[in-house]
């Protein structure tokens, strides 16, 4: 009788282990890798000038900077701007500089080349 009773003890702990194992790890995700490349970058200057060209990025997490020239022509202008990347839409969008600009927001490489300039 208490040699049962020890074997379903045993099974029992054995089963809980199992289903805690398996519901734990079913609830782990992967995170989404950030693109940082010039084409995953375009995507945010959808605005009213179109992007004609990016002469540097860079990020770090979700935050990025551009230096980039918008229009062409006589409407062409050099633009910095600083970015961020949306898990749940798998795409980078503009932020506004006046907000977002705060070094306790933002990675010091995109604080420093996404914040001072033009």
């Amino acid at each position: 009788m208490k040699l049962t009773r020890l074997i379903g003890a045993a099974l029992l702990l054995v089963a809980l282990v199992v289903a805690s194992f398996h519901t734990s790890s079913r609830s782990t995700s992967t995170p989404v890798a950030v693109p940082c490349t010039t084409d995953a970058l375009a995507g945010a200057f959808n605005g009213q000038l179109s992007l004609t060209s990016m002469q540097r990025f860079g990020c770090e997490g979700q935050w990025a900077y551009a230096w980039a020239t918008v229009g062409t022509g006589q409407q062409a202008i050099g633009v910095t701007e600083v970015l961020h990347f949306e898990p749940a839409t798998g795409h980078w969008s503009i932020v506004s500089r006046a907000r977002d600009c705060k070094a306790s927001v933002l990675p010091s490489v995109v604080y420093r080349l996404g914040c001072f300039s033009n």
